[in-house]
This record gives C-alpha cells, structure tokens and sequence, in this order.
C-alpha cells in the first residue's frame, strides 16, 4: 500500500523504463494512484509568482503532431520522458494534462511540488466534423478536486458560424462555477 511514487524508474534500465514502470502499478495496485495523488507535495498558487506550464493535454484530441514531427507526441515513453525532463527544469512550477498523464507523471514523481491543472473538455477531435463541439469529457470539478489537483482547464473555442459554441460557452461557465464552488481555480 505505497503511497510513494514509482522509485528508480525515472533512471531505470530496460528499453520502456517509464512506461514499464507506471504500467506494473496501473496492473497490480491502481489504488496506489490515488494515494500518491493525494500524498504528493503539492506548490502554492499564491506563492508561485510567475507560472510557467507544461501542457500535455493535445494528444487527447488527436493532436499528436509537433513542427515537423506528424506523430511526435505518439510514443508514450518518448512522451512520459520529455515530459519528466521539462518538468524538471528550474522554472517549470506547473503542468496541464489529461487524467492518465497526470497519473503517470504522479506516479513517476514528477509533479512533486508542481501547480496541477486537470484538463476538462478533450470530446472535440481534430479534423472531425464536431470538433468545435468540445465537449466535457474528461476531467470534471469534483475529480479534479479528489485527484488533489489545483483547478481545471478548458479549451473555449468560439467560431460564429458553428451553433455548438453557445453550448461550449454554456458548458465552460459552468464549469468555472463548479470549480469555484470547490476552491479550485479555473484556466480557459
């Protein structure tokens, strides 16, 4: 019943030490998440001064491309590592995600200390014909507040031609008061 995060994988040896590592627990202790979520040292949004955020939520709707790269954020190894290398460097104090990178992060230790942000809206897949109709489908305010997170994000995308923007405004007000109801902040 660890409530510390997976030791060693950070510099573990075999060819996916990240991925092997958050992959053992989701198998054999899923419960182990929610205890190193809520055991982790949490950072001070008062005291944080200026934010800088890592985002790692695209990949959820399907944009998985960087410059060049059309599948750069594809591989979840290669991912978890940029993730945990941008993470630790001096001024990072933040990051943005979807539930299973949080998790995995958490697991890792790599949030230690960090400002956590639980991405909520991810239904809008690039390139589809609902895209702008960016629905909540991950996080919501009180999962955001029992992983012991700090507030939650949503993508507010408004396009004048597309009717499903009122509904994401809607969605995205309401959002802000849930969250505001829990003493959560919310990032748009």
């Amino acid at each position: 019943m660890s409530t510390t995060p997976v030791s060693g994988a950070v510099s573990g040896s075999g060819p996916r030490p990240l991925t092997d590592a958050v992959t053992e627990v989701r198998v054999t202790d899923p419960a182990r998440i929610g205890r190193v979520l809520a055991g982790r040292p949490r950072a001070d949004l008062a005291g944080a001064g200026r934010l800088m955020v890592i985002a790692c939520d695209h990949p959820a709707r399907g944009a998985l491309g960087v410059g060049e790269r059309p599948l750069a954020m594809a591989d979840r190894e290669d991912l978890l590592q940029r993730c945990v290398t941008a993470l630790s460097r001096p001024g990072v104090n933040g990051f943005l995600g979807t539930a299973e990178i949080i998790e995995d992060l958490a697991l890792l230790g790599a949030l230690d200390g960090k400002l956590v942000w639980g991405s909520m809206n991810r239904i809008g897949l690039q390139g589809a014909s609902f895209e702008m109709d960016d629905r909540f489908g991950a996080y919501d305010a009180e999962g955001i507040e029992a992983s012991h997170l700090d507030g939650g994000k949503m993508l507010t995308r408004i396009n004048y031609a597309d009717p499903a923007s009122a509904a994401t405004l809607k969605a995205s007000a309401e959002a802000i008061d849930s969250l505001s109801e829990r003493g959560l902040n919310a990032m748009i």
